[in-house]
């Protein structure tokens, strides 16, 4: 399965879920949920990833921490927020590079309409 298979599914799972359990709540109460509902679509998911960083050649695991990798292919960041800001595009950018990864979405289920809530950041090309 590729990227843009990967891809149709979470976001596909997150529209669902967003419609069931509405907007607002904590990130961490969609980060488990959605975990469950792709894992038992066949997917395996990390939560909580730590990406070290290196530092005048010394490792740093407190580095980043990104909510979730799907099939090892694909990062997902959650929020529930008002509004995403180009910070946090940056921000995914920013692991997806450290992590020679090239999809990664934001799924912001603080909208009204979870499709408004949506973000795909590419890094490099998607075969």
């Amino acid at each position: 399965m590729n990227e843009n298979d990967l891809g149709r599914i979470i976001v596909d799972t997150a529209i669902d879920l967003h419609s069931k359990l509405g907007p607002g709540l904590l990130e961490s109460v969609y980060e488990v949920i959605l975990t469950k509902h792709l894992s038992k679509k066949g997917l395996f998911v990390q939560r909580q990833v730590s990406i070290p960083i290196e530092y005048e050649g010394e490792l740093f695991e407190e580095g980043f921490r990104i909510d979730m990798i799907v099939q090892g292919k694909v990062i997902i960041e959650l929020k529930s927020i008002e509004k995403v800001t180009n910070a946090h595009k940056k921000q995914l950018l920013t692991y997806l590079k450290l992590t020679d990864t090239k999809l990664g979405y934001i799924l912001n289920f603080g909208t009204e309409l979870m499709k408004t809530g949506i973000y795909r950041i590419i890094n490099g090309e998607i075969d």
